[in-house]
């Protein structure tokens, strides 16, 4: 069982590797063909920042797919699968239409018909639902049309679902990397734990998609040098899609052998297979959320569902008077939360352990919104190794006033007429850097 992680290992560090060195020349390269987009109402950031940051993140899938190819216990899952190939179908034509949408600002309804486009080709190459566990019935088998319908259904709502949270800086690249990290977990679990090879897909996705997150966050995070844009939000919400359709829709429940012993065991045994329908779920709670109270909100007030506001979950966090890296912080909280507190109780059904560190761990979150202007003040003996804003006001005033004094200015020596000063200044004083170049008795 090494060998495998040592090889995801390898493939997400190569993934993280890739992208991260291709964010700086696309940042460039968005910087050079105009992709920064003027600041709109809804913006929270102060100054044009470039997109198309979807391009190095799908240079990184690509890689990760290529690398994972080449390995010998990877190498199997396009062997006997064919859903890499779907995936990378569906989202190279996701990616090629956002970032046409990150240039030229595609209209709603193209970008939606792309989603289901997208989602159509991968069922076509066999990325789709076949079945699905039903709580008191069993797995039941779904007909092509609709094992292709609940499938393109569930791409769409998930790339809409992340593309609505993607509004601070670093927010959706690492909830999504929190949340699949959880469901890595729980793919690595039903694959080797279970022997399924079905699951080895979703396993990889999943590996794949942490790569191209973590490796495009350090140029993500507040204050952000680039945006992902829709080429990316959009790239990264089929991925996840595409990894919970492989394990929901893939994996039969019954070969888990989980229908043994009594009544009782059989239910605790039984809660894997239900898993799939719940943790995909978990992984897109909060941005489905998020985009549940949006339609509702904006058809409410007569409003196009697609049209854009300031009422998302991250607008009210900073409107409460939490700091753009608190809101980002809380959001990955409870986003990792529900992730990993489903893989848990998944794992330990039985366990009231798991019920009382999550319950206890949903009441430090509530605690956290409900303190938002709250500022940690270090003691009295640290305060000269921590920034001033977290000392105490009156003795952060007196630091202030003893730097200000302390950098006030010596008085300026005589210098003698005709002798120049270093690096060209005069005799006066230094050059200035841009020479005033009126002409004398100028007006301006």
């Amino acid at each position: 069982m090494g060998q495998p992680v040592r090889e995801y290992l390898l493939t997400l560090c190569v993934t993280v590797a890739v992208t991260y060195l291709l964010t700086g020349p696309v940042r460039k390269f968005a910087i050079a063909v105009g992709a920064m987009p003027e600041i709109r109402a809804r913006d929270v950031h102060r100054e044009p920042t470039p997109r198309l940051g979807g391009i190095a993140m799908f240079g990184g899938l690509c890689a990760g797919l290529l690398v994972a190819d080449h390995l010998q216990n990877l190498n199997g899952v396009f062997e006997l699968s064919n859903e890499p190939r779907a995936l990378l179908s569906g989202a190279a034509l996701i990616w090629l239409v956002g970032v046409l949408d990150d240039k030229f600002e595609l209209d709603a309804l193209i970008k939606l018909g792309a989603q289901m486009i997208s989602a159509g080709v991968m069922c076509m190459q066999g990325l789709t639902i076949l079945w699905i566990p039903i709580p008191g019935i069993g797995t039941v088998s779904l007909t092509p049309w609709q094992g292709n319908l609940l499938t393109v259904a569930l791409v769409v709502i998930t790339i809409n679902a992340v593309n609505f949270v993607d509004g601070l800086d670093g927010l959706a690249a690492g909830m999504v990397c929190i949340a699949t990290c959880a469901f890595f977990l729980y793919a690595y679990r039903i694959w080797f734990g279970y022997g399924i090879e079905a699951a080895a897909p979703a396993t990889l996705f999943a590996a794949i998609l942490m790569g191209m997150c973590l490796g495009f966050l350090p140029h993500n995070m507040h204050p952000a040098r680039i945006f992902m844009g829709d080429s990316g939000s959009m790239l990264i919400g089929l991925v996840l899609a595409a990894a919970a359709i492989s394990v929901t829709g893939q994996v039969d429940p019954d070969a888990m052998a989980l229908f043994v012993g009594g009544e009782r065991n059989a239910t605790h045994a039984m809660l894997p297979v239900f898993i799939p329908l719940i943790l995909p779920l978990t992984i897109i709670a909060i941005p489905m959320t998020d985009l549940v109270l949006a339609i509702v909100r904006r058809t409410w007030k007569g409003q196009s569902p697609f049209a854009a506001d300031r009422g998302h979950l991250h607008h009210r966090l900073l409107e409460l008077g939490h700091s753009h890296s608190r809101a980002v912080l809380i959001m990955y909280f409870w986003s990792g939360l529900i992730a990993f507190g489903t893989v848990a109780y998944s794992v330990h059904s039985a366990s009231m352990w798991i019920v009382l560190a999550i319950s206890a761990l949903s009441a430090v979150g509530l605690l956290l919104l409900l303190l938002p202007r709250f500022t940690p003040r270090a003691p009295q003996w640290a305060e000269r190794l921590v920034p001033p804003r977290y000392r105490h006001a009156e003795r952060a005033a007196e630091a202030a006033l003893q730097d200000d004094s302390a950098a006030e200015p010596e008085p300026a020596r005589p210098i003698a007429a005709g002798v120049s000063g270093v690096n060209g200044a005069t005799a006066i004083g230094p050059r200035s850097r841009f020479p005033d170049r009126r002409k004398a008795g100028s007006s301006r």
